[in-house]
């Protein structure tokens, strides 16, 4: 399956090849064993004669100058802007997925519409021209870009920009210590403790792989980590599923990691189900204030108190947001609270 005819194919990496032509895909966690002539679960990786090959190297769907807040991204260069680009397939099949039309049609097939052909050396000079600090994979997953990824996040890092990935988090170990040297920021949506939720909405046996490979991030790569979790009226939002989450990221990420608990909105196939509450994202910040997170956003929605940065120990306000307008008024460049000296965990210029 190839997007642009005129596009040649991009020899993958990380795969096995298997007996009678067949070749085992190592990207994402699937795993894909994929015969001849055939694509993988995310439609975009084809083998050919027992080797794979990428049909996407350098197809963006859409490419945008972001507010980093837009990730939503908190606590790495607050009040920057962030060069943003998505191509086309998922690993996934959330029913509630917002970015469908550039995932997926039907689960069968990519979208007929056509991307644009950017190469690395384009996306860095964007970036750049735009005044760009970051360079982010976003809107759709971006593991199963990661030829492409890998090539941008090399030279982006020469040119002195950081990179961030907005994930599902269903890379594969191997796929993120290939990432690991050149990616800053690991932006992954933790979206329930329960294997039913991934199962029943996602097509995905189990989030334990998630959680796992979210800590290596962590551990082995040092990536400043922020977590997402959409919270889905009676699929997701029991107290027991939300605390669950948040204790796990205190446990395993740390405390001053940022928990961004955010509405769900009806969307693709999951259309009967209302939007969330604003007294369910609160109970949700609750929630993870008690669990011993120092910071939970509200997102998707205006919040009185769900999106200020706010220092857990003076209380003082360190950075203002209003929408995406960002103005930080109480952190130093070491990432602490400029009132009182308390480690905020921000990422400062």
């Amino acid at each position: 399956m190839v997007i642009h005819e005129d596009i040649p194919l991009h020899k993958a990496i990380l795969y096995d090849k298997l007996p009678d032509n067949r070749a085992k895909c190592n990207v994402c966690q699937r795993r894909c064993n994929i015969a001849d002539g055939k694509v993988g679960m995310c439609l975009t990786r084809t083998n050919r004669g027992g080797d794979i090959y990428s049909t996407i190297y350098g197809i963006a769907s859409s490419v945008a100058v972001d507010p980093i807040e837009k990730k939503p991204v908190y606590h790495y260069l607050p009040g920057t802007d962030c060069f943003s680009m998505g191509t086309f397939g998922c690993n996934f099949r959330c029913v509630f997925c917002q970015n469908w039309e550039i995932a997926f049609e039907d689960g069968t097939k990519l979208p007929a519409a056509a991307g644009h052909h950017v190469s690395p050396e384009q996306a860095v000079n964007l970036a750049l021209q735009n005044g760009c600090k970051t360079i982010a994979w976003t809107y759709n997953e971006p593991s199963i870009w990661l030829e492409y990824t890998l090539d941008c996040a090399r030279l982006a890092k020469e040119c002195g920009l950081r990179t961030v990935y907005v994930t599902n988090g269903y890379i594969t170990p191997e796929g993120l210590d290939m990432m690991g040297p050149y990616l800053d920021v690991y932006r992954v949506d933790l979206k329930s403790f329960s294997e039913d939720f991934y199962k029943k909405l996602i097509s995905v046996s189990s989030p334990q792989g998630i959680l796992e490979v979210t800590k290596r991030a962590k551990d082995k790569w040092n990536m400043h980590i922020e977590t997402v979790t959409n919270v889905v009226p009676t699929w997701n939002d029991s107290v027991e599923n939300l605390g669950s989450i948040a204790r796990w990221v205190r446990e395993n990420l740390g405390e001053l990691t940022p928990w961004h608990v955010t509405r769900f909105f009806p969307c693709a196939k999951l259309t009967d189900v209302p939007p969330t509450p604003l007294e369910t994202l609160e109970t949700a910040r609750r929630i993870g204030i008690e669990a011993g997170l120092k910071f939970v956003y509200i997102g998707n929605i205006a919040a009185a108190d769900g999106q200020n940065t706010v220092c857990p120990n003076c209380r003082t306000i360190s950075i203002r947001r209003s929408g995406y307008e960002t103005h930080v008024s109480a952190v130093t460049l070491a990432g602490k609270c400029s009132n009182c000296g308390a480690d905020l965990g921000i990422v400062m210029e």
